[in-house]
């Protein structure tokens, strides 16, 4: 199982510390949520903000975009030296050209579906696809609670990948804590987005290191 740490929910003015410590952490990707305001009902920041993360992260960037017309910014995405790049199904007009785009940009491709969007609409585009991010809450902003349905959620988009013989991921992200962490794997899982569970816990690194033993 890999666990992602979503920078959402760290203490913004000391930015560069939590990173620090996040850096000696047994996270494996660290989860940038990218937000417009538009798509999403949030505003998260830029690429200023990203680059300076970037400059200090030792962990693989994991980019989330919660953006309109994700693919104009994929060369900035990738000029951070993001490892992973999700756009939203619902976001995205040309959903095939953009993954295309993003691998061919030398980044993994990742999709995402909002709560409603059932995981049956990916059929035609999964092999195109790393990573699948099943959202556990509603987007745009951290401390909501899990959805259950989104475990039936997995479940079926596990058996499309595997009836596909495919290798794709399948995150989580939203709600993520010791006990729903343990059920999302339990459902098919590969990746876990955790942020409140982990931040506003008085020791990060030991949830962490509890989250990687689910």
């Amino acid at each position: 199982m890999l666990l992602a740490t979503s920078l959402l929910s760290a203490d913004f003015l000391h930015l560069e510390r939590e990173i620090e410590w996040i850096n000696r952490s047994e996270t494996d990707w660290l989860h940038l949520d990218i937000m417009d305001g538009v798509f999403v009902p949030n505003l998260s920041f830029g690429f200023p903000v990203l680059k300076n993360v970037a400059a200090v992260s030792s962990k693989p960037l994991d980019a989330h975009l919660m953006i309109v017309e994700p693919q104009k910014f994929i060369s900035e995405v990738r000029d951070l030296g993001v490892s992973l790049m999700t756009v939203h199904y619902e976001a995205c007009l040309h959903l095939h050209s953009t993954l295309t785009k993003i691998r061919q940009a030398g980044m993994k491709a990742g999709v995402s579906l909002n709560p409603h969007t059932p995981v049956e609409i990916l059929e035609d585009i999964l092999p195109e696809a790393d990573l699948v991010l099943i959202m556990s809450v509603n987007p745009g902003f951290g401390g909501q609670s899990f959805i259950s349905q989104s475990l039936d959620k997995i479940r079926r988009l596990k058996a499309m990948i595997q009836r596909k013989g495919l290798s794709t991921l399948i995150e989580v992200d939203g709600g993520i804590n010791l006990e729903t962490g343990q059920q999302t794997i339990e459902a098919g899982a590969d990746v876990l987005v955790a942020g409140n569970a982990i931040f506003k816990s008085p020791d990060p690194i030991s949830i962490i290191r509890k989250m990687k033993q689910l």
